[in-house]
């Protein structure tokens, strides 16, 4: 990791919020200070608060706007945002993939700047607009545009949610080599659960990123 501010984008469904999260995680274990921003202004389901007990289990600090998790859908940002790239942790933001997001992510883009950042995009070929590298390109493009950051490598997270096997993860692994030929970025992680994990290519098992599931589903809330 060469920059301690890490960002994690991708469009609605890639699943960028449960890899952020198990980022935070794993780097929790190896005994860093982690905070993780929830920066998903719009999308009111699958947020990073919605795991805010976890994180607090496990001594991670989330910066969360007050609306986060209510009922109210309140398209802002939190107030304190600033006083994290003042801090002596692991700063990881979790961004929406819309165009608000990303403009919002573009305010402060003279402090990633200044502090230097990763931004990783999270891919799911699975899910609706995101199916080809065309698709995923206009989209990392749009992201780019609006927050003026530009993505330094991919995270492959194809799934199909409760449906996910061994087939799954690499199944178009084509159009996401090519979407990183266009981007001139590499594939840096090949995300899933254990279910996704077990036809891993053995040139790819370096990169193979396990992860758990901590945002419980809308209907499994109670």
């Amino acid at each position: 990791m060469k920059y301690k501010i890490q960002i994690f984008s991708g469009h609605f469904g890639s699943g960028k919020t449960e890899v952020a999260l198990n980022f935070a995680m794993n780097q929790k274990k190896l005994g860093k200070k982690v905070t993780i921003v929830d920066f998903d202004i719009v999308n009111p389901y699958f947020r990073t608060n919605d795991a805010k007990n976890v994180l607090t289990e496990n001594g991670i600090k989330l910066i969360a706007n007050d609306y986060a998790s209510t009922n109210l859908d309140m398209p802002t940002v939190p107030l304190n945002i600033l006083s994290v790239f003042e801090e002596d942790s692991v700063v990881i933001f979790d961004v929406g993939g819309d165009d608000d997001g990303a403009l919002a992510l573009g305010q402060y883009k003279q402090y990633f700047d200044k502090y230097g950042y990763e931004m990783h995009l999270v891919v799911n070929t699975k899910r609706p607009l995101t199916e080809s590298c065309e698709d995923l390109l206009e989209i990392a493009q749009r992201i780019e545009k609006a927050s003026r950051l530009t993505f330094t490598d991919i995270y492959n997270n194809t799934n199909l949610s409760v449906l996910t096997d061994e087939k799954t993860l690499f199944s178009d692994y084509g159009e996401i080599e090519k979407l990183s030929q266009k981007m001139g970025i590499i594939i840096k992680k090949n995300c899933g659960i254990e279910a996704a994990l077990g036809n891993v290519p053995e040139k790819l098992k370096d990169t193979v990123f396990k992860m758990n599931i901590f945002i419980p589903k809308p209907w499994e809330i109670q």
